[in-house]
């Protein structure tokens, strides 16, 4: 189906992060847009005001008219949504197109230039600085985010002459198969989604056979040190990138009064006194995949000091909520035990002699069961850790699995108590509180305004 000559695109599942860039999408092509998600959001309700006609309740009746003929109709669904569901079987049983949301951004870069971010983590963040290193140069481009820029208030840029789409690359059940990147980078391949790969074996795997889709004349930018081998197509460049060394990598890191300078170093160039815009440390590293993207399109020196400096994050990639001499407040996307360990010990860095607190929802009963001694690891790195029930998402329960896995496997000694998440605003009320993050990928983030009433409150 041609994607300029549909009327309409109904979605499955509309209120995801990754899947509302689509709806917004669709929107300014001009479309009906219209789609079922599970439960009320600001996002969902956002996307209403935006010309969007999503409904709560799985009901074929509920579907609109005009995306009821197979014809002009195409149907997006996420993979978190079960097979079963009431109006993707009546999709199915009429015939209609039926794409996931990686089959049209598979699309989209088919028809553009797509520079894409693949990894277990960190491409959230990489994407959104990439594509605001281009979006404020005169190179421009379109985003697709998996995450809501701070500078843009959206997950979605648009540009109607750039040749370039940034694309969040998602492996999670090898989505980002579906792609053909002109250039890419892997942040890291820890592996993750063992509910679908099965083994790390297969996971690594997933990742080798993304590299033979970027096309010839492109480049892979690869984080250094990682445990892929690399499968390009001939006239594809290869490049590595890390924090301290590669082709692309930062010297000079200069930390201290909350903020961070470096110089970055390309093969062919080097840009000094660059100033992070969100100043944690592990924004060093993705930053010069970032740059390394950017400066490899054309984007300016000049350009990417001031973009570098003026970008001002992701929503839940450690944001900050709260910052001031009495209380530190930031929200935090982390869901895996690797994830996790960067957030605290770039948290340790900022805040060294102070007490630091973490609630923690764990993401998924089959990552708690296969990971549940990793998570209580790095989450010992803490001085204290709430924990409460896991997010289930698409899952249903596995018997002993519990967020008290992770609960009895903390370090001895470690200040830790368990809730559910409808108390967390009680707990935190008579809680001497000094640094707090909110950790985790489910719906913990609706609890946020009401944090940062009590703390501010004090």
């Amino acid at each position: 189906m041609n994607i300029e000559t549909i009327k309409s695109v109904y979605f499955v599942g509309a209120g995801g992060i990754g899947m509302s860039a689509l709806v917004r999408y669709f929107l300014f092509k001009g479309k009906v847009v219209a789609g079922y998600d599970r439960t009320p959001t600001s996002l969902t309700e956002t996307l209403i005001a935006e010309g969007a006609q999503i409904h709560y309740e799985e009901n074929v009746d509920l579907i609109p008219e005009a995306c009821k003929d197979k014809e002009s109709t195409l149907v997006i669904f996420t993979p978190a949504v079960p097979q079963e569901h009431e109006e993707l079987v009546y999709f199915r049983n009429n015939g209609f197109e039926i794409q996931k949301r990686a089959q049209v951004l598979g699309t989209i870069t088919r028809s553009s230039k797509g520079l894409c971010v693949a990894g277990t983590h960190g491409k959230t963040t990489t994407s959104t600085m990439t594509a605001h290193l281009l979006h404020q140069s005169h190179v421009e481009c379109t985003a697709f985010l998996g995450g809501i820029s701070k500078n843009y208030g959206t997950n979605l840029l648009l540009s109607q002459q750039s040749p370039y789409t940034v694309i969040e690359a998602d492996e999670f059940d090898r989505s980002f198969h579906w792609l053909s990147p002109y250039m890419s980078v892997i942040t890291s391949t820890d592996p993750d989604h063992l509910d679908i790969y099965g083994t790390a074996e297969a996971y690594l795997e997933s990742f080798e056979h993304y590299t033979t889709l970027i096309q010839p004349g492109g480049a892979l930018i690869i984080r250094k040190g990682i445990s892929l081998q690399p499968k390009v197509q001939p006239g594809v460049r290869v490049y590595t990138y890390s924090r301290d060394e590669g082709d692309f990598h930062a010297e000079n890191i200069r930390i201290g009064n909350g903020e961070i300078f470096i110089d970055f170093v390309a093969p062919d160039t080097r840009i000094n006194d660059i100033q992070l815009g969100v100043p944690v440390s592990i924004n060093i590293e993705n930053s010069v995949a970032a740059m390394a993207l950017a400066h490899l399109n054309g984007v300016t020196a000049e350009e990417i000091k001031r973009g570098m400096a003026s970008f001002r994050g992701v929503d839940r990639r450690f944001d900050f909520k709260i910052k001031n001499e009495r209380v530190v407040f930031l929200s935090d996307y982390a869901h895996h035990p690797s994830e996790i360990k960067q957030s605290v010990l770039s948290m340790r860095e900022l805040y060294k002699d102070k007490k630091i607190t973490a609630i923690f929802q764990p993401h998924l009963y089959t990552r708690t069961r296969d990971f549940y001694q990793d998570f209580a690891d790095s989450l010992s790195l803490l001085d204290e850790v709430i924990l409460v029930d896991i997010y289930p998402a698409r899952e249903a329960p596995i018997p002993g699995v519990t967020s008290e896995l992770i609960y009895d496997n903390l370090r001895r000694g470690i200040e830790k108590s368990m809730c559910k998440k409808e108390d967390i605003p009680n707990i935190l009320k008579d809680k001497n509180i000094e640094v707090l993050i909110t950790l985790g990928a489910g719906d913990i983030d609706n609890y946020v305004p009401e944090i940062c009433k009590i703390l501010e409150n004090r």
